[in-house]
């Protein structure tokens, strides 16, 4: 089967692409490379010329008398120009729903494009978008990466980027996407759960890992406790970032240097996976129910993670008896409760490590989520 993967920012079309490969598939993987993140594709479209240091400021100037967005429309002019090697395909995968990252209404006219000129067309729901966003900002979750500005709408500046699906504009791709695709997949809870009874939603199926390439490197307490918080400083406040922040200044004072703290920020993805090599603890995020791509891969590494892991997640995967990761909860002192039992328990911590890794390995394997794709693409004509 023929196979082009539009659009990455996780890693996760990575892993999907390896296990496409090895299930002997034809796989193309087409994005940008996510900013400093730099994730590997195969054909690369990212707007060079829009984002140079010489036009940076002309850029935002523009953009902020006129609203023009300059690098979207270097995004369509690229991804227009790559559109003729981008036919014939059995089936064509959106990251999201905006995978190609241009201006709403041209993302439009380049799906129109990659519809008719392919056989199917299916949506990823990973990452931020309308359906997720408005079940959000509908307070349907307990808690989300809307919280924050619930709590506080002078945050508000900081959530344009994701209250952005919510306009008519990104309405209207949603809508056409929907009308559109095949069908609808969500890679976890977090997405899975604003999906549910849409008639176009096939089902979540789990962050492929790509386990080849991961080192188990399960725990074993020799000297100090390692603990890793690695921060996206333009996800700091959807994340829950302070809340580690505020937990670690606590620990650090009752622990002193029995413990070594490392904090990475703004890390492309292949030096972020090294920081956190040695590391026993990763603080993941706070305003989820699942893991997203990173904490996976940490799981996989044998790491014990702070991070989604709510009552729906265990009742997915019908997880009753070890303890996988540890439940991130945007508490401070909730926070601190966790790292000192884990602190004062190094067995608990070998334990949670083991349980960690042979979790991936049953549920996220990167040939065996090749496969379950796989099953949705065919099943469905």
């Amino acid at each position: 089967m023929r196979i082009l993967l539009i659009g990455e920012y996780s890693g996760l079309h990575n892993s999907l692409k390896a296990g496409l490969l090895a299930l002997g598939h034809d796989v193309l993987l087409v994005g940008t490379k996510d900013g400093f993140k730099s994730y590997p594709v195969d054909i690369d479209y990212t707007a060079k010329f829009m984002l140079s240091s010489l036009l940076k400021w002309p850029v935002k100037i523009i953009f902020k008398f006129t609203k023009i967005n300059l690098i979207e429309l270097e995004y369509y002019y690229r991804f227009k120009k790559i559109l003729p090697r981008l036919s014939n395909y059995d089936v064509v995968q959106l990251i999201n729903e905006t995978s190609i990252k241009t201006r709403p209404d041209l993302e439009i006219k380049l799906l129109e494009k990659i519809k008719t000129q392919n056989k199917k067309m299916f949506l990823l729901s990973c990452g931020t978008d309308y359906t997720s966003v408005l079940f959000a900002h509908q307070k349907k979750f307990r808690y989300s990466i809307l919280t924050p500005l619930h709590n506080d709408p002078n945050l508000k500046k900081h959530y344009q980027f994701i209250l952005k699906y919510l306009k008519p504009n990104y309405k209207k791709l949603h809508d056409y996407i929907f009308k559109t695709v095949d069908g609808v997949m969500a890679s976890d809870i977090d997405y899975h759960l604003p999906l549910q009874g849409n008639p176009k939603y096939l089902g979540l199926v789990p962050n492929p890992i790509n386990l080849e390439k991961i080192q188990n490197r399960a725990v074993n307490i020799k000297d100090k406790i390692i603990i890793f918080h690695g921060i996206n400083s333009m996800n700091y406040i959807k994340k829950g970032n302070r809340f580690f922040e505020e937990a670690l200044v606590i620990i650090k004072e009752i622990y002193g240097d029995k413990i070594h703290v490392i904090t990475a920020e703004n890390l492309p993805y292949n030096s972020y996976i090294k920081a956190f090599e040695n590391c026993h603890i990763l603080l993941d995020q706070v305003y989820a129910y699942d893991q997203g791509y990173n904490a996976l891969e940490a799981m996989a590494k044998g790491k014990v993670v702070f991070t989604g892991a709510e009552q729906e997640w265990l009742d997915y995967y019908h997880l009753t008896k070890d303890t996988i990761a540890i439940n991130a909860l945007p508490d401070v002192d909730y926070l601190v409760s966790k790292l000192k039992w884990l602190i004062d328990n190094p067995a608990e911590l070998e334990n949670i490590s083991k349980n960690a890794h042979a979790f991936i390995e049953k549920a996220h394997n990167y040939t065996n989520i090749g496969n379950l794709y796989l099953k949705h693409w065919k099943s469905n004509t």
